[in-house]
């Protein structure tokens, strides 16, 4: 995958984490709570690889304009 579309695709889930979090607050579904946070975390992790990603091409990028 390439780093935007790990960035793309992290924040929709953290979203989606979001949105469940909330439900599951209202209806007083722990279950769907904790799947929410999870789903969250995993967002937040993909968009951390993302940037990962981004800041070894540029690094890359970087040392080819030098040679």
């Amino acid at each position: 995958m390439s780093s935007t579309t790990d960035k793309i695709k992290g924040a929709a889930n953290e979203v989606a984490g979001n949105v469940k979090q909330s439900v599951g607050k209202v209806t007083g579904n722990e279950k769907l709570q904790a799947e929410g946070k999870a789903q969250e975390v995993e967002g937040q992790t993909q968009r951390a690889v993302g940037g990962a990603k981004q800041g070894v091409k540029d690094a890359a990028d970087a040392v080819k304009r030098k040679l």
